[in-house]
């Protein structure tokens, strides 16, 4: 276990994000997106064994021996929390760790928009933050969580697999509940959450319908309820929550969600001209073309509906990078190659914007 741990707190010391173990292959580090491989002996397949004997908790090991694929928490003194999925593959178990960063950051330590401090604070609805797997996500969720709990006095029940930030109560209270640990299951948490007088839920991630149909009863009734999804932008997110239901249930699902939802942020992380990351990020809120459009499964028109909510916090990715760009923060060349649409970005820099239908809707000095 001590060479074990000389890894983490290597990894800690040299701003790795990920680690990456598995028999007989270089340790490897994931530092600034790029994945290093770090001088010392390789696992065996006997060593990687031992450290998970040490390292997974007891209540996983049945279902780590049955499913071949867990993830947990992990905390040594010292070292900080880590998010770990162990895995297998060809015969072998695998170890994936990602380093959780101890303190909770604010608003503006993570470069986020302002929009994004005024979403936490609806009394509300549903709240999506959506991106691809290391956008992020889990940092902006902490960020909106603590800040409610250092701003008003809200009871909080969390539902996390595993729990990744711990909060400490401040003004709100606040429960997280590890599923595996705390409750058998996502879905025996939500159907008991709403007698436990919450006024803001956090579900680590949406997964399937019963996760939905959950977070909907409950903004329903005057909850707020803040989640996760691994989508690209706003109407794919749309789009990703409807796929979760049986065709026969969509339409009745599409417009509980319509009337529900309060607020999509979806994140891209952008290597920043400093050599660190930033955020760009889209920002959609359910004002009454947006509630139409989901309604009348108009998905493909949201992205106009954003552009035009640019007043009232709304913004695509391309509003986004342009920004970012125009401030000297990410190159051009960036913005370029992460744009979900890079002609109509090149068009902004020229100051030309258009709409969906190629419309200009203005030009910019």
């Amino acid at each position: 276990m001590q060479t074990f741990l000389r890894i983490l707190q290597s990894a800690a010391d040299s701003g790795a994000s990920d680690i990456h173990l598995k028999p007989d292959a270089p340790v490897v580090f994931r530092i600034s997106r790029e994945l290093v491989p770090i001088d010392t002996p390789a696992p065996s397949e006997a060593w990687l064994q031992s450290v998970l004997t040490e390292i997974v908790p007891a209540h996983l090991h049945e279902r780590l021996a049955k499913d071949h694929e867990i993830d947990f928490a992990y905390a040594p003194p010292a070292l900080g929390r880590f998010r770990v999925n162990v895995f297998q593959q060809r015969g072998a178990y695998v170890i994936s760790m990602r380093l959780v960063k101890a303190t909770i950051r604010d608003f503006s330590e993570l470069h986020l928009p302002a929009v994004v401090k005024r979403v936490s604070e609806a009394p509300r609805g549903i709240v999506l933050i959506a991106g691809a797997t290391g956008s992020g996500k889990s940092t902006t969720l902490a960020a909106m969580v603590e800040h409610i709990n250092r701003s008003a006095r809200r009871h909080i029940i969390t539902l996390e697999d595993p729990i990744e930030y711990l909060f400490t109560d401040k003004q709100s209270v606040i429960e997280q509940r590890e599923v595996g640990l705390d409750t058998a299951s996502f879905a025996s948490g939500l159907r008991n959450v709403l007698r436990q007088d919450p006024d803001v839920l956090v579900i680590g991630e949406m997964r399937d319908a019963s996760s939905i149909s959950a977070a909907i009863s409950a903004a329903n009734i005057g909850h707020l309820v803040i989640s996760t999804l691994h989508t690209s932008d706003a109407a794919k997110s749309v789009q990703r929550i409807m796929d979760f239901f049986p065709a026969a249930d969509r339409d009745q699902a599409r417009r509980q969600l319509a009337s529900t939802l309060h607020a999509v942020i979806c994140q891209k992380l952008i290597p920043s001209a400093s050599d660190t990351l930033v955020p760009a990020v889209e920002v959609m809120l359910n004002n009454s073309s947006v509630t139409k459009l989901i309604h009348g499964d108009q998905l493909d028109k949201l992205a106009g509906v954003i552009e035009m909510g640019g007043p009232d916090g709304m913004q695509t990715f391309e509003m986004a990078l342009y920004e970012l760009v125009k401030a000297g923060r990410i190159s051009s060349t960036e913005a370029l190659l992460h744009a979900p649409n890079p002609e109509a970005l090149k068009m902004r820099f020229q100051g030309v914007v258009l709409s969906e239908h190629r419309r200009i809707l203005g030009s910019r000095e």
